[in-house]
Formats: C-alpha cells, sequence, structure tokens
C-alpha cells in the first residue's frame, strides 16, 4: 500500500448518508455482550446495522483474516475489544504471550479498519496501562509517564502502543481512532474461571462451589457437620467431596484482601461506548469509571459477593498458620456462626479452632498493584449526570446471572 493512499472515511458507493455500519471486535466477550443486551434494549438507533464478531469468524492475529473480515462487513464505524486477556496470575506467567497476541490484534483491526476507510474507531484500554509510580488519581494525560507494574507489563504495554497507534493514524491521514480506558469491569457474561479469570468473577464462581458442595452433601457422610445457610466443613480429607476442576469446599481469596479496585458494571460501561462512539471527538483517550468515592477493597468486593449470594459460612482461606501445622493447609473454612469458628485439614490431620474475625486471604499470593485509583473528572464533564449502577446491585445482578447460567457460562 502506498503511503496515504487510503481517507479514513471514506464514503462507500451506495451507502446512504447518515447510515452505520458498526462492526464490534470481541463481541461474544464480556463488554461485547453487554453492549448487544443494550442496544437490542432500545439503545440502537435507525439507519444503525450492528455486526458482533468473535474469534469463531476470524482469528484477528493472522492480517490476512482480518482484512477478509473487513473487506466483508465494510464498517464505517468500529468498535475493537477483541484481546487477549487474562486475571493477575496468567499474566504474570505469560507475560510475553499477552504482549506478542495483542500487538498482532491491534495492529491488524486498526490497519484493516484504515484501509476500508472506516469513519471511527473506538478501541478499549485498560488502566493497567498507567505507570506503577504514579500520583493518584491517575487521569489521561499520565499513561505514558512511566513503566507499568510489572505483574503485567506486556499486556499492558500491547494496551499502551493502541494509543500511539490512535495519534499516528490522526497526525498521517487524519482519521477518528481513540480508545477508552475502563476500570476493573464485571457482569454478566464474564470469564468466571478460577485460575485465569479476574477477581470478582472469580470469587463469585468460588462462593458458587462452596454452596453447592454442602447443598450436594448427603447426611449421613462421616466427619460432615452442617451450618445455616447450606454451609459445612469437613473433618477428614477422605470424606471431602470432589468439585468439578477440583475446587473443593473452601472459598480461597488470593492475597491480602487490600487492593483496592473501581469496579465498573458491564452495562454501565456498554451505554458509555455507545456514547463515545457517536459523541465523543477527541483522539485522546478517556476514562470511563466510578468516581473515586465509589473504589472498595478487594476484601469488600468478597464480602459482597458473599452478601449477595446469601453464603452464611463466611470467606476461607488456604494458606494459614494454624495449630501448629507447618506448610499450606489443604482447605481452610470459616464455620457459621458469631464466633467465626475455624475447621480443615492438611498435613494428614483434621482440626478445628476458634478465630474472633470474620474473614481470612491467602498471604502467599501475589497482591498486584495495590491501587489504580482514576479520576473520572473528564467523562463527568461530558456527562455530569450520568448515574451507575451502584455495586452492590451489580454484583447481586451478576451472581444471578451466574447462578441461572451456571452450565453455559464461561469458566
Amino acid at each position: 500500500m502506498k503511503m496515504g493512499s487510503t481517507a479514513c472515511g471514506t464514503a462507500k458507493m451506495g451507502e446512504p448518508q447518515g447510515s452505520k455500519r458498526i462492526l464490534v471486535t470481541g463481541g461474544s466477550g464480556l463488554v461485547g455482550r453487554a453492549i448487544q443486551k443494550v442496544v437490542a434494549d432500545g439503545a440502537g438507533l435507525p439507519g444503525e446495522d450492528w455486526v458482533f464478531v468473535s474469534s469463531k469468524d476470524a482469528d484477528l492475529t493472522d492480517a490476512a483474516q482480518t482484512q477478509a473480515l473487513f473487506q466483508k462487513v465494510r464498517p464505517t464505524h468500529v468498535i475493537h475489544l477483541a484481546a487477549m486477556v487474562g486475571g493477575l496470575f496468567r499474566n504474570i506467567k505469560y507475560n510475553l504471550d499477552f504482549w506478542r497476541e495483542n500487538v498482532h490484534i491491534n495492529d491488524n483491526v486498526l490497519h484493516a479498519a484504515f484501509e476500508v476507510g472506516a469513519h471511527k474507531v473506538v478501541s478499549c484500554l485498560s488502566t493497567c496501562v498507567f505507570p506503577d509510580k504514579t500520583t493518584y488519581p491517575i487521569d489521561e494525560t499520565m499513561i505514558h509517564n512511566g513503566p507499568p507494574h510489572s505483574s503485567n507489563f506486556g499486556y499492558a504495554y500491547a494496551k499502551r502502543m493502541i494509543d500511539v497507534q490512535n495519534r499516528a493514524y490522526f497526525q498521517q491521514h487524519g482519521c477518528t481512532f481513540t480508545a477508552v480506558i475502563p476500570t476493573n469491569v464485571f457482569g454478566p457474561h464474564d470469564n468466571f474461571n478460577i485460575e485465569d479469570g479476574h477477581v470478582l468473577p472469580g470469587l463469585i464462581h468460588k462462593v458458587h462451589l462452596a454452596k453447592s458442595e454442602c447443598r450436594g452433601l448427603p447426611d449421613g457422610v462421616p466427619g460432615a457437620q452442617r451450618g445455616g445457610g447450606g454451609s459445612c466443613w469437613h473433618g477428614t480429607p477422605d470424606t471431602r467431596p470432589a468439585l468439578p476442576g477440583g475446587s473443593g469446599s473452601a472459598l480461597t481469596v488470593w492475597g491480602t484482601g487490600k487492593p483496592r479496585r473501581q469496579f465498573i458494571y458491564s452495562l454501565d460501561l456498554a451505554q458509555l461506548f455507545i456514547w463515545v462512539l457517536r459523541e465523543y471527538n477527541e483522539v485522546e483517550p478517556i476514562i470511563l469509571s466510578v468516581g473515586e468515592e465509589d473504589e472498595v477493597s478487594i476484601k469488600e468486593a468478597a464480602e459482597a459477593v458473599v452478601e449477595a449470594m446469601g453464603f452464611q459460612g463466611g470467606i476461607t482461606v488456604s494458606s494459614v498458620p494454624v495449630a501448629g501445622l507447618v506448610g499450606t493447609v489443604a482447605s481452610l473454612t470459616v464455620l457459621p456462626g458469631a464466633g467465626g469458628g475455624l475447621a480443615g485439614h492438611g498435613a494428614g490431620r483434621s482440626f478445628s479452632c476458634g478465630l474472633d474475625y470474620g474473614a481470612q486471604f491467602d498471604t502467599t499470593k501475589s497482591d498486584g498493584q495495590f491501587k489504580k485509583t482514576a479520576s473520572n473528572s473528564k467523562l463527568r464533564a461530558y456527562l455530569p449526570d450520568f448515574r451507575f449502577t451502584p455495586f452492590k446491585q451489580a454484583v447481586k445482578e451478576t451472581c444471578t446471572w451466574f447462578a441461572d447460567n451456571y452450565e453455559q457460562a464461561r469458566k
């Protein structure tokens, strides 16, 4: 292709004036499904043709497949959500993979959008793009002020490059390619995998399994005791029934529970994405987030999940020094009741003890970045009256969706 041979927003033969064909990559993921729902529920406008695609339609790491998809759809607008994503521990392990996969995806999508003359592209970044060492709250001007946190630098740098490419496409070709920076997103259709998913869906899955195990125990199982609200504990390893994925009975919260996050409900984010597509015309990215005052700790998030799912047994741990046991405890469960008693098994022995607090965390696991407090002042300047779904309500709706769709949910 010759330099500058294609213009962004080139009119297409036979296209009605004012019509939009909106291609959404990553359309089967958390945010893509939320946008589908919001559009179906009435947010779509006359003259808008929404096309949602997933990895089944094209491998976006492959330039030829990406070009073929864009030539077929011929979008006027693009919402780019497709990415290789994962939770903290998967990022730590596969930084190179996250870098390579996402750089290929992003370059292919932006170039294909340019080639077909798309009027506008809105890509999705993450707050992990911001420097690890910074002042708070972070804002849109601070993306490139220093290296990101080491735990997920591969993913973070790949996402940063979208901002670099957006500015370059605008400088060289006048393209309106921009990006949004949501904080921690959760909601229906999330990835609820305990090992690879993000913290909130992982917690929801763990609580669901803890409740399901106790409901499934027959009354005659020796060494098992039942508590109120479907909670239970097991006296010996031999009486502990298996659960899918070897998850066991314990609700394990990795890390100290102290890190703080701003969580945004996927359905709220979907509404904001649509607003950005239609109304936001800056190349500079915009943070989409609840306010700083709505930031919660991981401990508070875990407690919200426990409350939403009606789990009466409390929060449990997988590694803590108890009653002289050395090494990792295989299963440890907070017993129901005001005393916050503890029982479990480890090193081939059963035990129980009393504690005067209701929550414990596996501090052998990494916390990741302690905080990423983001300012939504730019968003509020545009949309001062936008109302976010209250956190506990959004958690409750997500928990209900997961329980109702457990067999089909990603996990």
